[in-house]
């Protein structure tokens, strides 16, 4: 288990004594490229060092963000975009519209599935090399989603496209376990909610900006070219974060005993599956707030625009405090246990708002509560990845794949029980909620036992 709060490249790198320049460590390679060679570059900037190093190891801080929130923020873009050309798709390819929601289902399940390969492999061959190949699949199956013909072909390369786009996901997870240990890695998390939070919210936007000039295709187009800079930033700076001393060389028998491994621990499974439920509580949220919002409530699309705006921003502006603020402050667990206490509380107020305990309320309330429910994620959600992550130093590429998938998985199964009862009601969107917040606060007292482990593990604990 880590032994503290800092960076690994931080505690690796720096000299125990002496500041003067001849002691500081060489860069290696491109200026700034992230490596894991001794002589390379500092992720942080540690108290201490001179003006220029400090200088040097900020800029490369923010090189690292910017390449890993690209990479996290490519598989949303890559859904959300889509979504205000479907009517469009639909006319187009002359396929009824559940045909062309496929689509969604086959990018979703391929993001899904797609981690529990690419995690596992980039444990076994590094996280460069699995990452570069997943990024040409994405772009060269995003191309041809722009030229499909058929519904089907384009059902077909969705998927393909998701599988590919999981490589950002889980090795961006995978290389943040790889650089950063204990309060370091929950910030990082919460500075990746950020830019993760910020992509669902832009990318129906830009998809409307671009209907403006061309058709669906041009949507694809786009991510097409955003791929491609993302492959050459990757490749150009993104240097191997796993040394291979560290490496898994087994084959997928292997891979899966390292799976079944991390499963039988029984705290990294308490917070995988508690993290799952906490994103089950979105993706409920994301799959029925257009409906309660404008038909339930009335609001017009534009009103919900600006609801769904400002739940995002309370969601990051609270991720933010999290990492900026509350962590190193305060016990990871005791920030998490508190996060989804509040989404229990804001979950069931909704439920009693929707069902009619108290009368007949309008859309202020419920907004008030949906409001509260979604920043409260920002503490639940970087801290479980943070916590489950902290206890697998030599597998986190199959760490992040189990956890990304469980939440995919997890959340897929729950979003479409919103709507079981009909389009009259926003009852079962609050059941779920509640049912999936209830769960993960179980999983969290009861398999992680955070009473047990206080003041043993490092990162706040």
């Amino acid at each position: 288990m880590p032994d503290s709060g800092g960076s690994r490249a931080q505690r690796a790198h720096i000299p125990t004594t002496g500041t003067g320049a001849d002691d500081l460590p060489v860069p290696h390679g491109d200026a700034g490229a992230l490596s894991v060679d001794p002589a390379a570059p500092q992720v942080t900037a540690p108290a201490g060092l001179p003006g220029p190093a400090a200088k040097a190891a900020r800029r490369t801080g923010l090189l690292v963000t910017m390449v890993l929130g690209g990479l996290t923020a490519l598989p949303p873009l890559s859904m959300d975009m889509y979504l205000p050309a479907l009517p469009a798709v639909t006319d187009s390819l002359s396929a009824p519209a559940a045909t062309i929601q496929l689509t969604l289902t086959a990018c979703l399940a391929g993001m899904a599935l797609g981690q529990l390969v690419v995690g596992p492999m980039s444990d076994r061959w590094g996280r460069r090399k699995p990452l570069l190949l997943g990024m040409v699949v994405y772009v060269l199956a995003t191309a041809i989603c722009a030229l499909a013909p058929t519904a089907e072909l384009l059902i077909g390369f969705r998927l393909l496209q998701g599988l590919a786009g999981a490589a950002g996901i889980v090795i961006a997870r995978a290389v943040v376990r790889d650089l950063y240990d204990g309060v370091e890695m929950a910030r990082f998390f919460s500075t990746l909610m950020l830019i993760s939070g910020v992509a669902p919210v832009i990318a129906p936007v830009i998809g409307g900006q671009v209907l403006r000039i061309t058709d669906w295709r041009g949507i694809f187009v786009v991510l097409t070219v955003v791929g491609i800079v993302l492959t050459l930033v990757v490749w150009k700076w993104l240097h191997e974060t796993l040394p291979t001393a560290d490496r898994h060389t087994g084959g997928v028998a292997d891979a899966l005993r390292t799976m079944r491994g991390l499963l039988a621990d029984r705290v990294f499974t308490g917070y995988m599956v508690a993290g799952g439920l906490a994103f089950a509580v979105l993706f409920a949220y994301i799959a029925a707030s257009p409906f309660v919002v404008q038909e339930i409530y009335g609001a017009s699309p534009q009103t919900f625009s600006l609801l769904f705006g400002l739940n995002s921003i309370g969601l990051i502006t609270v991720g933010q405090i999290n990492g900026k603020l509350l962590v190193g402050r305060i016990s990871l667990d005791k920030v998490l246990g508190f996060g989804l206490a509040v989404i229990v509380l804001a979950a069931v107020a909704l439920l009693l708002m929707t069902s009619g305990v108290f009368g007949e309320v309008g859309l202020v309330p419920v907004a008030a509560g949906l409001f509260v429910l979604m920043s409260a994620m920002g503490l639940a959600m970087p801290n479980t990845n943070a916590q489950a992550l902290m206890r697998t130093k030599h597998a986190a590429g199959s760490a992040s794949a189990l956890l990304g998938t469980s939440s995919f998985l997890i959340g897929a199964v729950a979003s479409p029980l919103v709507g079981i009862a009909g389009e009259d009601t926003a009852v079962p969107m609050a059941v779920v909620q509640v049912v999936c917040a209830v769960a993960a606060v179980a999983c969290f007292l009861l398999l992680c036992r955070p009473w047990q482990r206080a003041g043993r593990e490092a990162g706040g604990l």
